[in-house]
């Protein structure tokens, strides 16, 4: 790859990372797409979320600290065991979910360490979580609050993750992938580590080996299409073993949703991510607006699908009022 397309790639797969998922953040986990409409219409560009949502769970989600040391809700948990609370209530347009942030924090750590230091990322990720004020975000999901309850209970650090199957874990590994996208082996292995730091389990390491595959073909230079159908081809990965073909033919509503599930669960939402790249590869600013109109956990989907389209595109492949947009733009990430 030449130095020139890393420049392009790179800030490119960053910037859809980041675009994907502050787009869809204030629909985030709407399963009725009858409600998500007649709250927010047909969502085109960053807008801010508002109360009440009719989906939110989080009057039966519930977290308790062990101690101190797992103290992570802060100020958010007085609306934990409410109905109707939106899962990001006090985010602005453009501004991203704690999966994306915690991402940047390991964006910030490959640039002060020049390489991966998973040492240096859990220090940081726990004086995030645990430092009030740090974010604002009111979910936190269940791989941070297994990670913090076995923290407070005292486990080390690099033990406390538990066993995981949610596409957010994904969005964490996608700096180290263009990090190293000149060394695919050493991504692949970084990706791994960091993954089971609070994702592990082999469903999860299945994933993250996928997904870092295509960005690195993708980032070699290769044509997104070709890649996807390659990979499709080999049936090397259950998590493709799916009729792509046929379903290109079908309603997005009948694909996601009917065929895959629009929730959380890598071995539906990477599915649906592969078939909404092949669908609309040649219109990344589509894809992210019907991702995002399809609810379920379309942030995780859009971070990861976003990141897809950008490493194939360069940065323009997304309208410059996205780009402009973004409350906290990716730095410059300089691969190793």
């Amino acid at each position: 790859m030449t130095a020139t397309t890393h420049a392009n790639a790179i800030p490119g797969m960053l910037y859809g990372l980041a675009i994907g998922d502050a787009l869809a953040m204030p629909v985030h986990w709407y399963y009725n797409r009858h409600s998500l409409h007649a709250d927010y219409g047909r969502v085109k560009d960053f807008m801010t979320p508002r109360n009440p949502h009719p989906d939110s769970i989080l009057w039966r989600s519930h977290y308790q600290a062990p101690n101190a040391k797992g103290e992570i809700l802060h100020a958010q948990a007085r609306y934990w065991g409410q109905r109707n609370v939106h899962y990001h209530q006090f985010l602005e347009a453009g501004e991203n979910t704690l999966n994306v942030k915690l991402a940047g924090l390991l964006t910030a750590s490959l640039i002060t360490n020049g390489a991966y230091d998973p040492d240096d990322f859990l220090a940081r990720y726990i004086d995030f979580m645990t430092t009030p004020g740090r974010h604002r975000d009111t979910y936190i999901e269940e791989c941070h609050r297994h990670f913090f309850a076995n923290y407070a209970r005292g486990r080390p650090a690099k033990s406390c993750g538990a066993d995981e199957k949610h596409i957010g874990g994904l969005v964490g590994i996608i700096p180290l992938i263009g990090f190293y996208a000149r060394f695919p082996d050493q991504a692949q292995k970084a990706a791994r580590t960091h993954l089971a730091l609070t994702h592990p389990g082999p469903r999860m390491a299945n994933a993250g080996s996928l997904l870092a595959t295509l960005l690195l073909n993708t980032m070699d230079g290769k044509a997104l299409e070709d890649v996807l159908w390659a990979t499709i081809d080999r049936q090397e990965n259950p998590l493709l073993g799916h009729p792509f073909r046929r379903w290109l033919e079908m309603p997005d509503e009948t694909v996601i949703g009917r065929l895959v599930s629009t929730a959380c669960y890598v071995e539906d939402a990477l599915p649906a991510i592969v078939y909404l790249a092949l669908k609309y590869r040649r219109d990344p600013e589509e894809a992210l607006i019907v991702n995002t109109n399809l609810g379920g956990d379309n942030a995780g989907r859009g971070a990861v699908l976003g990141a897809l389209l950008g490493a194939a595109g360069g940065l323009q492949a997304f309208p410059q009022r996205w780009i402009d947009g973004l409350r906290d733009p990716p730095p410059d990430l300089r691969p190793r």
